[in-house]
């Protein structure tokens, strides 16, 4: 549904109504009000509903792209709906664990509805003492394994291509980032 003007939608509240008594039998009058009346019930209508505009889930579909921009989510029309307002409800939460290796896995499953693993930190080292050498040097690069999701149905093919853009916009730029595409989870891992 858009937020174009609904045919027969009437106002909350007419005008020829609210007018002096002077004008309630004059005809001219009440059509050019119910003209005006015509073209605000729209506005009306959004201004009761505001806050619903504002939830992704309850939000015209319309509204979604402007209001995925507000919270930095990411909205493609290609999606279905449901994942379009459930990745941008999700979008500030995605945005507190970006970076991270559980951000990463969790926008992975939501955006591309994949599982994934992720090891390797980029080669942050740290030491507790000041002074010490540091330890060793970890590996230099991040190693993501991504395999389709089981659930309950059948298993769906990944997109490797999409897969590496999303880990593009989603991986610290200071990363070096390795992408194995497996047809189903790692030995051990739980379905």
């Amino acid at each position: 549904m858009s937020r174009a003007a609904v045919p027969g939608l009437p106002s909350r509240h007419p005008i020829g109504e609210q007018l002096p008594a002077l004008y309630a039998d004059d005809d001219f009058a009440q059509r050019f009000t119910a003209g005006l009346d015509t073209v605000l019930a729209p506005v009306f209508s959004v201004l009761d509903n505001l806050p619903a505009y504002f939830d992704p889930r309850l939000a015209p579909a319309d509204f979604l792209p402007w209001l995925a921009t507000w919270v930095g989510g990411i909205d493609d029309p290609r999606w279905p709906l449901e994942l379009r307002r459930e990745a941008v409800a999700r979008a500030v939460e995605l945005h507190r664990r970006r970076g991270t290796r559980r951000g990463l896995t969790e926008a992975l499953r939501l955006i591309l509805g994949v599982s994934a693993e992720v090891s390797g930190d980029g080669a942050a080292t740290w030491s507790r003492t000041p002074g010490t050498d540091l330890p060793a040097a970890p590996a230099q690069e991040v190693l993501i394994r991504v395999w389709p999701l089981h659930d309950g149905g059948p298993a769906h093919a990944v997109d490797a291509d999409r897969v590496h853009a999303l880990i593009r916009t989603l991986c610290p730029v200071h990363t070096v980032c390795r992408v194995e595409v497996l047809p189903g989870p790692p030995e051990g891992e739980k379905r």
